[in-house]
């Protein structure tokens, strides 16, 4: 499949994100600046709330409200072309949350911050379950010269329980369900490989045993080198996921259920970071390409699962 972007918004802080609303508008973070804008139909943007820090994947709710992984903030450089891409974390990090934000009238409320008495580090992604709860991502830090290992949890949507339930991952980041709930997806970045588990229960998951590092089922590696980011899944079963790479190859990974390449869609920026399907029979994927700070929309083949909510 190869449709040319049509680009929805520009001069963005590092989007990422997108969350299509009941009114055909698009919400979406912009990680440099701390802040949850939308996109109207008619391409005006404004913005709902400024939570600071560095908002980072997010859902809409069963409540309606929007769902934030917040990764505490990071460090921002430009590149020799003048793209932005984030090294680091600054001084002024503000530690991982998971936040609400009430759409309506932007207030900002702070769920989770910890996990007993881990505080959270990096929360990147979160996708909810159907049953009043949602699982998320915890990629870790890529440190100058460390790297912290990263976790998968489940938490309750009204901010009464959060448990770990995968360690370890390296890098781990977008995170999606399959059509009938029984799988969850864990793509990480730097080693780009979808990783997938057998949900057992309400956030619970049958997990493998040693000797594997990560207790899932490698489902498929990227061949040539890139990152994987954020993903969404199809309604027919398989996972889109948004890929950073040198030109020509960054763009979305397309993944069957079974583990095999769909196809590989190109889109022009190397840090192509993030899908959300809507639309009409939610045939538009609604991409973030957040080096170059813009917003776009392309046609899709095939459908996207209706979220829960």
């Amino acid at each position: 499949m190869s449709a040319q972007p049509r680009i929805l918004a520009e001069g963005l802080g590092f989007p990422e994100g997108p969350v299509v609303l009941d009114d055909g508008s698009v919400a979406f973070v912009e990680i440099a600046h701390g802040r949850i804008s939308r996109c109207r139909p008619d391409g005006r943007v404004d913005v709902i709330a400024t939570p600071g820090g560095g908002p980072n994947g997010a859902a809409l709710g069963p409540d309606g409200a929007l769902y934030v992984c917040n990764n505490g903030g990071l460090e921002w450089h430009r590149d020799a072309d003048g793209g932005l891409y984030p090294h680091g974390r600054p001084a002024s990090y503000s530690g991982g949350r998971i936040e609400r934000i009430d759409l309506a009238t932007g207030r900002v409320e702070r769920l989770y911050d910890r996990c007993g008495e881990t505080p959270l580090s990096g929360p990147n992604d979160l996708v909810f379950d159907g049953h009043g709860g949602f699982w998320f991502t915890d990629l870790g830090e890529l440190g100058t010269t460390h790297v912290q290992r990263g976790r998968v949890f489940h938490a309750r949507a009204d901010g009464s329980a959060i448990r770990q339930v995968v360690f370890p991952m390296l890098t781990p980041n977008g995170i999606g369900l399959s059509p009938d709930g029984r799988t969850l997806y864990v793509a990480e970045t730097v080693t780009a490989r979808l990783w997938a588990f057998d949900v057992a229960a309400p956030g619970q998951l049958a997990l493998q045993v040693w000797p594997h590092n990560t207790p899932g089922r490698l489902l498929f590696a990227l061949p040539h080198y890139g990152l994987f980011d954020s993903l969404a899944v199809e309604e027919g079963g398989n996972i889109a996921i948004a890929t950073c790479a040198m030109p020509g190859l960054a763009g979305i990974t397309v993944v069957a259920p079974t583990g095999g390449l769909v196809e590989q869609v190109p889109m022009p920026d190397r840090s192509t970071t993030n899908i959300a399907f809507g639309g009409a029979d939610r045939r538009t994927a609604f991409v973030t390409l957040s080096r170059t700070g813009r917003l776009a929309a392309v046609p899709w083949a095939r459908p996207g699962l209706a979220t829960f909510d």
